[in-house]
C-alpha cells in the first residue's frame, strides 16, 4: 500500500522498480526525498488510531462493562421495551457489528457487558432510588 496515496499495490514484498515507478508516476514532488522520510511517513502510518487500537484499549478497563451494563439499562427503560430486549436484540446486534465491522470475536466484549433480565430490572431500581433520594 503506497502511504502517500493509499492505493493498494500488490503484496508487501513489491519489487523496488515497481515502487519506483509508481513514486516517479504519482507522486513527482516527493522523489528527491529522503529515506528518513519515508519511514517518518510509515512510522506515522502505523501509530494512526485505528478502530480495533481504540477498542483494544478501551476494553482493557473492567468496570467498562459495567457501566456499558448501566447506560443500556437506561436506554432499555427509557425505550419502555421489555427488559429481556438486553439479551434477545443488542446483545445479538454488538455481536453482529463486531464480527461484520471489527472483524473481531465478539466473545470477549459480550462477557463484560451483563445484560439479563435480572440485571436491568436491578440496575433501572438503583438508577430510579438513587434519582429519588437526590430529589
Amino acid at each position: 500500500m503506497c502511504l502517500l496515496c493509499n492505493k493498494v499495490l500488490g503484496n508487501d514484498a513489491m519489487k523496488p522498480s515497481k515502487l519506483q515507478d509508481h513514486l516517479r508516476r504519482c507522486h513527482p514532488d516527493k522523489t528527491e526525498k529522503d529515506l528518513k522520510y519515508f519511514q517518518t511517513l510509515k512510522d506515522k502510518f502505523q501509530k494512526r488510531p485505528t478502530l480495533d487500537r481504540m477498542f483494544a484499549s478501551t476494553s482493557q478497563r473492567n468496570d467498562d462493562g459495567l457501566r456499558a451494563s448501566y447506560n443500556i439499562s437506561l436506554l432499555i427503560a427509557k425505550s419502555g421495551k421489555p427488559l429481556t430486549i438486553g439479551e434477545k436484540l443488542i446483545l445479538p446486534a454488538v455481536e453482529e457489528v463486531s464480527k461484520t465491522v471489527l472483524h473481531k470475536p465478539a466473545s470477549d466484549i459480550i462477557k463484560r457487558i451483563p445484560l439479563s433480565n435480572n440485571t436491568v430490572e436491578r440496575r433501572i431500581d438503583e438508577m430510579s432510588s438513587d434519582i429519588e433520594s437526590f430529589l
